[in-house]
């Protein structure tokens, strides 16, 4: 007996059921169209992204499957591969099955019979809408701390910024003036202090506060401290729960910051107190009209003294 072989093989790669398994295992939607745009054979993923089953896919031509615009896109970069043989990848913008836009890299190339005749395209589509997203808040992310870094240079007051690694992220000459001749050398090496450990830059009373406040992921700490015989005052905040940290450092000892932080404190007490007394006037009741006029009297003398 005289028989092929091959065709009593289960599952044999010749086998179109195979093929189309194969190509349904991808999570990249693929397709496979002819010389004249019919599609031919497309996947699982394709379906789904295309928001149409196979049926409505395969023997049906671009413009049955896409929108005029889409279809018109695909048509001429089609005729442009067919004329020049070679691989095709190009990015543009597609509409999902579910109506929304979406960045996309098509990879396609030609498929040839046994006679080396064209016989159609395949291709491949892959998503990058979120790598798009992921690049734009990256640049927005860049331009924000390239403005940032501007600023802070730009600020008298000493400024130190460290990550959870307890390395600097950035920081101001005005911060390596008052940290010493040292660090103000190390600071014309090294622009900025970006990389180097923060433990061997501040006083360890500061770094102590600003790896509390790393770890805690507190808002604020503040403290006051002498330093190379000038009286400091360090505000750590919390720029990047739990991975950035920022100290302020402001020399006390120069008389106009002085006058500067009295005044400062002076506000902050005043604050306190008319909050205080507008807690106290809402206890009494809102029909105390005579504790209410002298409540009132005393909040508006409070805010007199804040403005002056």
């Amino acid at each position: 007996m005289i028989y092929d072989k091959k065709s009593f093989l289960t599952g044999n790669i010749e086998d179109p059921e195979i093929h189309q398994k194969i190509i349904d295992a991808l999570p990249i939607p693929i397709f496979y169209r002819d010389t004249k745009g019919i599609y031919q054979m497309c996947n699982a993923a394709h379906e789904k992204f295309t928001g149409k089953t196979r049926d409505q896919i395969v023997g049906k031509s671009i413009y049955e499957v896409h929108v005029k615009e889409m279809a018109d896109k695909y048509s001429h970069q089609d005729k442009e591969l067919l004329n020049n043989p070679d691989v095709q990848v190009y990015d543009t913008k597609v509409r999902h099955g579910d109506g929304t836009s979406h960045n996309v890299i098509l990879n396609k190339a030609v498929i040839r019979d046994k006679e080396n005749k064209i016989v159609g395209i395949v291709g491949s589509i892959n998503d990058i809408t979120e790598l798009k997203k992921t690049e734009q808040r990256l640049e927005k992310a860049q331009e924000s701390m390239e403005v940032s870094s501007k600023m802070i240079h730009k600020i008298s007051s000493g400024i130190i910024m460290m990550d959870e690694k307890l390395k600097v992220v950035d920081s101001n000459e005005s911060f390596a003036k008052l940290m010493g001749e040292e660090i103000e050398e190390l600071y014309e090496t090294i622009p900025g202090l970006n990389g180097a450990d923060v433990r061997g830059l501040v006083p360890d009373k500061v770094f102590k506060m600003m790896s509390s406040v790393i770890v805690s992921g507190e808002d604020m700490l503040e403290s006051n401290l002498k330093h190379q015989n000038n009286l400091l005052h360090v505000t750590v905040v919390s720029l990047y729960k739990n991975h950035v940290v920022g100290a302020v450092f402001r020399d006390m000892s120069a008389p106009m910051l002085v006058q500067d932080e009295i005044i400062n404190r002076i506000r902050r007490i005043n604050k306190q107190n008319i909050e205080t007394v507008q807690k106290v006037a809402f206890l009494l009741g809102e029909n105390a009209a005579e504790t209410e006029e002298l409540l009132n009297s005393i909040i508006e003398t409070y805010s007199y003294g804040d403005d002056k």
